[in-house]
């Protein structure tokens, strides 16, 4: 039973992690301006939209991958199956680079917020210092010696959002004794505007197909429920968080920061912002390395490994500088969405394509339309 357990709780901490990348973070930027008020059923919407795509993993883990194993060992790794898989995987690759851009542009934007010099250029300029230090520790060390970073970064990220989450009630409750709760403002945005804004919110609930990737360390009905218990407990302590935050939205300006998070926690208390930032820092710098060895392993996959590791590191981290220098964070933010939308559009094809019942197939493409329609119409929050 131990063992079981401890394999459990290692198999949900990836998935966990990279759900809690960097969600918390921007998510209450995005909703303040885009939903206001209704900031909660917005964010219990994306939970469970991203919960509905999550499930689709999980049927892919159980019916595609036997499928698919099955080709493999025999040598005929053809079909409709492979080849959904196939694209999918090669998706991921562009997905983990603009996701590593985002990670490190978060935590730029959140240091230098705190030391108050804050703008676009210092933003580039530190998140492309950052992105070069992870090249250099990749072609000299290998990242790998930086894997163990995911756990500690996950438990520190846990421990200061159960910190804010405390404070942010305590608040809340001494606002509504007193009797002067104010809610954000409605936003006058169009609900066409909205919706593709919100689409472009998945990159927040992200993670839970990392369980797909993980066959080599766990057993399907271990990865399942990994991933299952991740989104669960994800959804609760997202829908909490917002909650919380949101009777304290009102404060925000009327052009949202990608850091606005840590305005609310300085009106809350003085010293809340400084556990924030050391989350930041922690959380972002460890998932952006963890896609970027996610990025490097994929690329190796489907070239053959026919490249050198290092040379994976130096293409990934070359279009993530690139990337840093041509867009704003809240537009990092939508693209990173829309290709992982993408890339769930994929899964879906795969799960039409092993699905046994007309039930089945149905719901699979009606996910498929809504990640497609993600995918094409997201935009960034402003």
């Amino acid at each position: 039973m131990t063992a079981w357990f401890k394999k459990f709780v290692h198999g949900t901490t990836t998935p966990l992690a990279s759900i809690f990348g960097s969600g918390f973070l921007v998510i209450v930027a995005v909703l303040a301006d885009s939903v206001g008020p209704y900031a909660l059923p917005a964010m219990a919407g994306i939970c469970i939209v991203a919960y509905g795509v999550g499930a689709i993993i999980r049927f892919n883990i159980q019916h595609a991958e036997p499928v698919l194993d099955a080709g493999q060992d025999a040598g005929q790794a053809t079909g409709p199956t492979f080849v959904f898989e196939r694209i999918a995987d090669i998706a991921l690759v562009p997905a983990y680079i603009i996701s590593v851009t985002l990670y490190i542009r978060i935590l730029a934007s959140y240091g230098l917020g705190f030391l108050g010099n804050n703008t676009e250029y210092n933003q580039r300029a530190l998140t492309t210092g950052i992105i070069l230090f992870i090249l250099f520790i990749g072609i000299t060390k290998g990242l790998r010696v930086l894997e163990g970073l995911e756990r500690w970064a996950l438990i520190t990220t846990m421990a200061i959002i159960a910190l804010m989450i405390s404070a942010f009630f305590v608040h809340d409750m001494g606002v509504l004794f007193n009797g002067g709760l104010i809610l954000p403002d409605i936003s006058d945005q169009s609900p066409w505007q909205i919706i593709t804004v919100l689409g472009g919110t998945l990159i927040v609930v992200q993670g839970f197909e990392t369980t797909r990737y993980l066959g080599d360390e766990f057993d399907a009905p271990t990865r399942i429920a990994a991933s299952r218990n991740a989104q669960i407990l994800s959804t609760g302590v997202y829908i909490l968080f917002v909650a919380l935050a949101t009777p304290i939205m009102h404060i925000l300006p009327d052009e949202v920061a990608d850091n606005a998070l840590m305005d609310l926690a300085l009106a809350v208390a003085v010293w809340l912002p400084l556990p924030l930032v050391i989350a930041a820092i922690f959380s972002q710098f460890s998932a952006a390395t963890a896609d970027t060895i996610g990025a490097s392993g994929n690329m190796l996959e489907f070239t053959g490994h026919k490249i050198p590791v290092r040379l994976t590191y130096l293409i990934i981290c070359g279009f993530a500088i690139l990337l840093t220098w041509s867009a704003e964070t809240f537009e990092i933010l939508t693209l990173a969405s829309r290709a992982f939308a993408f890339y769930y559009f994929m899964q879906c094809l795969v799960a039409f394509s092993v699905a046994a019942t007309g039930l089945q197939r149905t719901l699979f493409l009606l996910a498929a339309a809504g990640l497609l329609f993600i995918t094409i119409f997201a935009v960034p929050v402003g």
